[in-house]
């Protein structure tokens, strides 16, 4: 989130998925205004260098006192004036590509496709939003852990195949026939159309959706990250897999306009996320009958699910070179 790194000598450290892949990184800005992703483990001994969101001139190790500029890299170390070579390169702290969205920025530990590309797909139907605009609104934030594959949960978030049979309210204001989904390479779209409710978006003329009553962009960014926009704003959903059939969901809200909170597509989030929850910790139960064999896709409404399996395949056959 772009707000917590506003002013320069501001650092906010995370883990990215924390039980995973358990990376420590840390966001910096630095004296030229830039933003840095950097790793947040000491190129030492290994010791955490941030340990709290603030501001710093530097950052510096608590342990034996290296010290790092706000962008990395490496500037100074106690009793290691007789080592051979040093500084190199491997002293600094390494940098993560970063892209920045609106109020977002991404990274990744080592990409295999260019985000650019991603953000493009998602600017071509919400460009028109004015992103830096959205405010972070964290009291309708919400974690969610549910007794399932994390995999399984994505399963069920790309498609809307399920909404007339699991979710009786927002079938009420989505049209299900006209529902839609377009794939990407490393990303998808579906599109939910409204029906019985005036809660849509006001496209502008040069919108390729202009004159359709457009309630929902659900985009899916492969593998585990859900941008939902509605006439309100967006609800980013990150899926953080825990073990193997324990999975957290995330719910990070930005709203643009209050006015248009709890009504339409956009309304009853919470109710939908557990009916959602219901089928995907009952499905994780019975995919391991051992009478239970992969069944096939509709070709006209599981697209995505099928979509999201072929990536999986390609990824886990080693089919894709990092960019």
């Amino acid at each position: 989130d772009i707000l917590d790194l506003e002013k320069e000598g501001s650092v906010s450290p995370f883990i990215l998925l924390p039980e995973f892949l358990n990376e420590p990184m840390v966001l910096s800005r630095d004296k030229n205004g830039k933003v840095n992703c950097l790793s947040n483990v000491c190129t030492h001994r290994g010791n955490i260098v941030v340990e709290e969101a603030g501001q710093q001139r530097k950052l510096t190790c608590r342990y034996h006192g290296r010290r790092f500029g706000l962008d990395g890299k490496f500037e100074f170390m106690p009793e290691f004036n007789e080592a051979n070579n040093f500084p190199g390169s491997c002293d600094n702290l390494h940098a993560f590509p970063l892209k920045k969205w609106g109020s977002f920025f991404f990274a990744g530990l080592s990409p295999v496709f260019d985000f650019q590309k991603v953000i493009d797909f998602m600017d071509q139907r919400i460009g028109f939003l004015p992103l830096d605009d959205f405010t972070r609104s964290k009291e309708l934030d919400k974690d969610y852990e549910i007794k399932a594959h994390w995999a399984l949960y994505c399963d069920n978030y790309l498609e809307g195949f399920h909404i007339p049979f699991v979710h009786n309210d927002l079938n009420e204001v989505l049209d299900y026939g006209n529902y839609e989904t377009i794939l990407s390479d490393y990303c998808n779209l579906q599109i939910g159309y409204a029906e019985g409710t005036d809660e849509v978006f006001e496209l502008p003329d040069d919108h390729i959706d202009y004159g359709k009553e457009v309630a929902a962009y659900y985009f899916w960014v492969f593998p585990n990250m859900m941008f939902n926009f509605y006439p309100w704003g967006v609800s980013v959903n990150l899926v953080q897999p825990l073990a193997i059939s324990q999975t957290k969901v995330s719910f990070i809200t930005y709203v643009y306009d209050a006015s248009k909170l709890n009504k339409g597509a956009g309304s009853g989030l919470d109710k939908v996320e557990m009916e959602d929850e219901a089928v995907v910790e009952s499905v994780n139960k019975g995919i391991r009958s051992h009478y239970y064999k992969a069944g096939r896709f509709s070709p006209t409404r599981e697209r995505g699910v099928h979509h999201f399996h072929s990536l999986l395949v390609r990824f886990l056959n080693g089919e894709v070179e990092h960019s």
